[in-house]
């Protein structure tokens, strides 16, 4: 069972239930004819800062919740040069949503927010998870969410079609070592080749570098004179590249599920392999103890990991059928179906999602539920269509940071790792799986290299994390906050991806009381419940 294409593709997801799709109409991937993007509206950087923001109805459903009543928002646009260092020139619009504050009288400005990917839209995530933003933050902001440059609505990647994309996530890696690294080489020459044709005048500015400075112009345009942020998952990286650009407009900023800005790229994927390793023995071994009626596993976690691996495995000979005739779940994408299901923690819909799957699955032999989350994971809708948050997520990751080819040392520790700490996720993986740099064939290298960041001079950043969270693991927050100048850690004992859509309530008021009054958490507290 070999998980390199779900996990290594991309160290972050989105912190409301796992990866989701930001499509909605006229992003699909479906027709990959890229808009030419305007220019020569702007004289200078000061005339960026200047525009208002035109607030007008939302019309357009998140692609997950196409019921959802978008009556309480308002969205709008901004625009944002390609490239800073020649404002003149070509721009970019980065949508928005706002939902206004609930007390006028006790509005303190904005919050910003953005939920992870790279490639989540912040757009939906506002309206989806506005529950979680309800009481105390709602009365005392207007909550502001974006998708940024090169994603969802905002002017996104595109790369590959429709046709193409399912293709690609119906088919199994070869069993063969040679011939899986010939084709993992492929594929990755056509999808670079892909994105360049379809999107090239953007590749080179979607970097984090880049939104920060989008997310400084958002601040100056909606009023802030410092910028309150909450960011989840990847969004903790945008918020951490923020503090260092921009450290004396660093308002309250929290950071959640934290990103290490200056992690080795390899060893970041091998502990975030480990990490889903760990959650999937803890969701077997909480299905086999507390619902074995609606549990197709027996024995203890590891045992029944194991089980899970097994049937994955024997997905590649024979693919289960599915509600749609001319789809099968094999193992790719029945592996990519239980991934979803682990960004999920103890009682939460995801581990019932996985339960129900796995059982549909294994028991029964009908492989749709695992299919459509897989899909949701990959950003695939009912009808066929994908949202650019794949493509995007890559060229993110390649403008963030230079991936060169790891060492033989390198690749021996990983390999030496992941086989000891993820013995069923990495049951196929061989050492040619991870010597092969992401980035190898982008068309456009960046300089940018993983470093700590400072950010002297902030206020303080209020960093927190999870001790069992799979996607982005705990000692990412360790790191990130003794990296900081001015920085407190808030740990969330628990499992599942990031604090703020949890029901941990002690960390749920830790993190308010900093936002709404600025009240930061005592030093070293831990949040059990």
């Amino acid at each position: 069972m070999v998980l390199g294409g779900a996990l290594l593709a991309g160290c972050t997801s989105d912190g409301v239930t796992g990866p989701k799709s930001s499509a909605s109409p006229g992003t699909s991937s479906g027709g990959t004819t890229a808009t030419p993007l305007p220019s020569a509206k702007y004289p200078s950087l000061d005339a960026f800062n200047a525009q208002q923001i035109t607030w007008g109805t939302c019309t357009t459903e998140p692609a997950d919740d196409p019921t959802l009543d978008l009556s309480p928002f308002q969205c709008g646009s901004i625009d944002v040069p390609l490239d800073y260092s020649q404002p003149a020139g070509k721009y970019v619009k980065v949508a928005m949503v706002k939902w206004p504050a609930a007390d006028a009288a006790s509005k303190v400005g904005s919050l910003l927010t953005n939920p992870g990917g790279p490639g989540a839209s912040g757009v939906d995530f506002v309206e989806e998870a506005k529950q979680k933003f309800d009481g105390a933050l709602h009365a005392h902001f207007d909550i502001v969410g974006f998708d940024p440059r090169g994603l969802g609505r905002s002017e996104p990647i595109r790369c590959l079609d429709d046709k193409t994309l399912d293709a690609l996530n119906a088919q199994d890696p070869p069993k063969d070592p040679a011939a899986r690294k010939a084709k993992a080489e492929k594929d990755s020459k056509d999808l670079a080749a892909a994105c360049k044709k379809n999107s090239g005048d953007l590749l080179p500015f979607v970097g984090s570098k880049n939104v920060a400075k989008d997310m400084d112009l958002m601040r100056q345009v909606l009023g802030d004179k410092k910028l309150n942020y909450l960011g989840i998952s990847y969004g903790t990286y945008i918020g951490s590249v923020y503090a260092e650009q921009f450290p004396d407009k660093v308002g309250r900023l929290v950071l959640d599920g934290a990103v290490d800005p200056n992690a080795d790229q390899l060893e970041a994927e091998v502990q975030q392999q480990v990490g889903f390793e760990q959650s999937l023995e803890k969701f077997a071994a909480d299905c086999v103890a507390n619902h074995a009626s609606e549990c197709p596993l027996s024995g203890d976690g590891k045992a029944a990991a194991q089980q899970i691996g097994t049937f994955m495995e024997g997905l590649r000979d024979h693919p289960l059928p599915t509600r749609d005739p001319k789809r099968k779940l094999d193992q790719n994408l029945g592996e990519t179906g239980v991934i979803i299901g682990l960004y999920g923690d103890v009682g939460s819909n995801l581990w019932q999602y996985l339960r129900t799957a796995l059982t549909r699955a294994m028991k029964n032999g009908d492989g749709s539920m695992l299919l459509a989350g897989a899909d949701q994971y990959n950003g695939r809708d009912d009808k066929g269509h994908y949202s650019t948050e794949q493509d995007g997520l890559i060229a993110v990751r390649c403008a963030d940071f230079t991936t060169p080819a790891p060492s033989p040392d390198a690749v021996d520790k990983a390999y030496t790792e992941l086989k000891a700490g993820a013995p069923v996720l990495a049951a196929d993986l061989t050492k040619d799986d991870l010597a092969q740099p992401m980035c190898e064939n982008w068309p456009f290298q960046t300089p940018e290299k993983p470093h700590e960041i400072k950010a002297q001079g902030s206020d303080p950043i209020l960093v927190v994390g999870t001790t069992d969270d799979p996607a982005t693991p705990y000692q990412n927050a360790v790191n990130l906050a003794k990296g900081f100048a001015n920085a407190r850690l808030l740990t969330r004992v628990g499992t599942g991806h990031a604090a703020f859509t949890s029901d941990n309530q002690c960390a749920l008021s830790a993190m308010q009381a900093y936002l709404v009054s600025g009240t930061l958490p005592a030093d070293g507290t831990r949040c059990t419940q």
